[in-house]
């Protein structure tokens, strides 16, 4: 840590602008400028907090908070995420009323998924309420979470329960007898005595999204005493040109906005992906060399408090299973051949290693490099023109590096002893089944 907290001052590799909030010390918010000018948001902690950053980084959901960074060993430690444009979900109500219909089954269809992403990465809110949940653009996004010790996902569903009865009322604590009929037994199931009875947050996001909740009674017109004498209508005014049609507000489409930057990221990491595993069926032996060390460095960047050892110890892991299908496929192919055609065996081992390869870098059950891929391309994703050159880019490699791998003699390069030992395998395993 660096600088100043009180006035003009820097944190670490963050510029502070200002604060948000009357919060001072412990708690406080910052609005800061992160070194590559990103608009961020830093919470202060208590001495002795020791926030699981990694993790919290690893939660990715458009109804949760981005966590970027942060340092637990600082003094005081903080977390670092995304500044998110919205107004407290009590401030909204406050202004608007209490919410019913599509607006209600969007904020507790909402928050339920926030808690569901949260809790897949064995972490726990804490502290779910008015206070830590934004409204932008009438969906809900969730901040501060993992900041309690001892939370638990039973209580995050508990607090989901307090916070959709004040979404719907305007009181936390109201009887879920003036709730709508059809929001009453979920809520009544996560109210639920017994902490192991309460449904998980991943059922309460599939049943809330499915609720059909009636709109809010229009308010009776308040009656205006008649005027001695109405005023003449204003002229008519022309409709100004479309050009001149007056913007829509600037943070209206912050959520979509985030949805469109997922998508792109998402695209070229996969992308990214395809180019992987094409080089490696081009290139077996050096392909998977590369394959294997590259998603370690996505390890080690996207949990670098871990280290070298932890990341190197997940991909070995991994290995197993990339084998089993390395193996597979092939076997599989051979099989194939016998109720028709032919395959070549140095292909069908070049595509075992590329299916191997493809399970190194996403599977089920193996998402880190993947989604280390999808925080480094959420950057470039926000920036229209950035997105446009990358996609071309890697587009043209993705489609070469495809052609390339349905055309070109596979090599084993440099295990050339290997690559006439697979031959000769397969060859006689294809005569042994095509003779069966």
């Amino acid at each position: 840590m660096s600088g100043r907290i009180d006035g003009q001052a820097h944190l670490g590799r963050y510029r502070l602008l200002s604060r948000l909030g009357a919060d001072t010390g412990p708690g406080a918010v910052h609005r800061a400028a992160g070194p590559d000018g990103r608009d961020v948001a830093i919470r202060l902690l208590a001495p002795g907090a020791v926030p699981d950053i990694d993790r919290m980084r690893e939660v990715l959901s458009p109804y949760v908070v981005d966590v970027l960074d942060g340092d637990a060993a600082a003094s005081p430690p903080y977390v670092v995420s995304r500044f998110v444009p919205g107004r407290p979900l009590a401030e909204t109500l406050a202004e608007q009323g209490p919410m019913a219909g599509d607006a209600l089954r969007r904020m507790a269809s909402g928050l339920a998924k926030a808690l569901a992403a949260i809790h897949r990465t064995g972490l726990a809110h804490g502290d779910l309420g008015p206070e830590t949940v934004l409204v932008v653009d009438g969906a809900p996004v969730v901040v501060d979470f993992a900041l309690t010790a001892g939370a638990d996902a039973a209580g995050d569903v508990l607090a989901w329960a307090a916070t959709v009865t004040f979404a719907a009322t305007g009181d936390r604590a109201a009887s879920v007898d003036v709730l709508p009929a059809a929001l009453r037994p979920l809520v009544e199931a996560a109210r639920a005595a017994d902490p192991g009875a309460r449904p998980e947050a991943a059922d309460l996001a599939e049943a809330a999204s499915r609720l059909t909740l009636p709109e809010a009674p229009p308010r009776p017109p308040v009656p205006v005493p008649p005027a001695p004498r109405a005023p003449e209508p204003p002229a008519p005014q022309p409709m100004p040109p479309l050009s001149e049609s007056v913007p829509p507000p600037a943070f209206a489409p912050a959520a979509h906005g985030l949805a469109v930057a997922r998508g792109w990221a998402r695209l070229l990491a996969a992308l990214v992906v395809v180019i992987a595993v094409g080089i490696v069926i081009m290139a077996p032996i050096a392909g998977l060399v590369l394959s294997v060390g590259a998603v370690t460095l996505l390890r080690v960047a996207g949990t670098s408090a871990r280290g070298w050892a932890w990341a190197l110890g997940r991909t070995l892991l991994t290995v197993p299973y990339a084998a089993a299908f390395t193996v597979a496929v092939p076997l599989g192919l051979v099989a194939v051949s016998a109720v028709g055609g032919e395959i070549d065996s140095l292909s069908a081992c070049a595509f075992g290693a590329g299916a191997g390869a493809a399970v190194l870098w996403t599977a089920p059950g193996v998402s880190g490099p993947r989604r280390q891929l999808e925080r480094m391309f959420l950057t470039v994703a926000r920036r229209p023109r950035d997105i446009a050159v990358a996609g071309v880019v890697l587009g043209a490699l993705a489609l070469a590096a495809a052609v390339g791998a349905l055309t070109l003699t596979p090599s084993f390069s440099p295990m050339y002893g290997l690559q006439s030992s697979l031959e000769g395998t397969m060859d006689r395993l294809q005569t042994s089944v095509d003779r069966f």
